[in-house]
């Protein structure tokens, strides 16, 4: 008799992911995180959410005080990838990003 969690063929199995979300500053200081490991039937979704997001393009600048700092951490099985932007760089695929984890969090 076979190991029931041995005898699944990985290869067949969509891949894991892992979303981090770290937000820090404002006036009070507050740290709020979330995270997501959605199941592996919803990986491709969140790996193309990950993939539209400009990993390579440098930070820009945080101007103002008490402004929110956001952290990003994506796990996926081709790559590990990190972020910090300020507030006002949380647009396009970033924010669409950061409100799927977000939701996904709430559950």
């Amino acid at each position: 008799m076979s190991d029931p969690d041995l005898s699944t063929d990985a290869a067949d199995e969509p891949p894991r992911v892992l979303v981090v979300v770290v937000r820090t500053g404002g006036v009070a200081g507050i740290r709020r995180r979330w995270e997501v490991e959605p199941p592996r039937d919803e990986a491709p979704q969140w790996i193309e959410l990950i993939d539209r997001c400009p990993w390579q393009e440098p930070c820009p600048a945080q101007s103002g005080a008490d402004r929110y700092v956001w952290s990003i951490r994506a796990r996926t099985p081709e790559a590990r990838r990190e972020q910090e932007l300020p507030e006002s760089a949380l647009d396009g695929p970033w924010r669409e990003l950061i409100d799927a984890v977000r939701a996904a969090a709430r559950g």
